[in-house]
């Protein structure tokens, strides 16, 4: 999202975060399912043509911020990177089991 004075973006960094960045974010991400992916990914641009999902957009600098907020791949547009990411997760315990 760029800001009001048009020189900065409003990037989450690795620690979940905002803050103001001099370069745009390369990845799109829903605060609240914590998915992201790419600016062009066409189930976000259906979500945010319904305009529910735009009060919960953020974004991301790079993949590796993303992942370090807590966010995942988007089994959409990130397809390989999804699988990869529930792979990985799948050796996983999760913490309330």
């Amino acid at each position: 999202m760029k800001s009001s004075r048009g020189a900065a973006w409003t990037l989450l960094g690795p620690d979940g975060k905002p803050y103001a960045s001099p370069r745009p974010g390369t990845l799109g991400g829903h605060r609240r399912t914590r998915i992201d992916g790419r600016l062009d990914c066409p189930a976000a641009l259906r979500a945010i043509a319904r305009s529910g999902y735009v009060a919960q957009r953020v974004f991301f600098l790079n993949e590796r911020s993303a992942r370090a907020a807590g966010y995942r791949p988007c089994g959409v547009c990130l397809p390989q990177k999804y699988a990869a990411w529930r792979k990985i997760r799948s050796g996983k315990k999760a913490r309330w089991r």
